[in-house]
């Protein structure tokens, strides 16, 4: 078995789901008392939130990449950032080192294109949804076509992260919001909704809503569990 490398922290809400799956998904593979062998680095969520919210990218790119290091010395073979916002930096911190990254969009949409379909809507920070990096990548590398909410709509949806979910609030009248944006995405045509934060997973659910969710957190973690017991 592999050993994962984990960028976490950002937030720990959901650097704590990322742990619970991965050993989850080692248990259900091998059985038995076997659980993941897994490196965390855990950062403190509050400088790296003011390092986005300020575009210090630059800072937060060396930031990453010291992390990424650090556990390539600790003994990973591969690592995982754990939330979508910073994969803005992760074509920077491949070229910085040679351990494997796994691509949390790559892995997405590995699971968008299992069930056949081609225009998803994103719902994340306004990092995520309103920088292309992470629309762009889908587009052209996977051919899926990606919408984002309208502005006042991606406010709310950016807020509520913020301000509820990486403070581990999880309201109903949130999940009614995210609900009532989802039925408009559909009303457009949209097929499916990439949950592009890991903490969405916390307060919405498959069933939540008439179209499939994609769940970047619990789809990452499948991916390192592959990852990890591949030979």
């Amino acid at each position: 078995m592999k050993t994962t490398g984990l960028v976490g922290g950002m937030s720990w809400e959901s650097s704590l789901e990322y742990y619970r799956l991965i050993n989850t998904g080692i248990r259900e593979r091998l059985g038995g008392l076997h659980s993941a062998k897994i490196l965390m680095y855990s950062t403190d969520f509050k400088e790296i939130a003011q390092m986005q919210s300020e575009a210090r990218w630059e800072q937060a790119a060396e930031l990453m990449k010291s992390i990424v290091n650090t556990l390539k010395k600790g003994g990973a073979d591969f690592v995982l950032i754990c939330t979508n916002t910073m994969h803005f930096l992760a074509d920077e911190i491949e070229k910085s080192t040679d351990i494997p990254l796994l691509h949390i969009a790559d892995a997405t949409a590995g699971e968008i294109k299992r069930h056949g379909i081609r225009k998803a809507a994103l719902l994340g920070t306004r990092f995520t949804m309103e920088k292309d990096f992470y629309r762009k990548r889908l587009a052209e590398k996977h051919g899926i076509e990606v919408i984002i909410p309208e502005n006042d709509e991606r406010k709310i949806i950016h807020d509520i992260i913020y301000d509820e979910l990486c403070r581990g609030i999880r309201l109903e009248t949130s999940r009614d919001k995210y609900r009532r944006i989802i039925s408009g995405l559909a009303d457009k045509g949209v097929e499916g909704v990439i949950l592009g934060c890991t903490e969405i997973g916390l307060l919405l659910r498959e069933g939540d809503t008439d179209i499939p969710l994609f769940d970047t957190t619990v789809i990452h973690a499948a991916a390192a569990v592959e990852y990890a017991l591949k030979h």
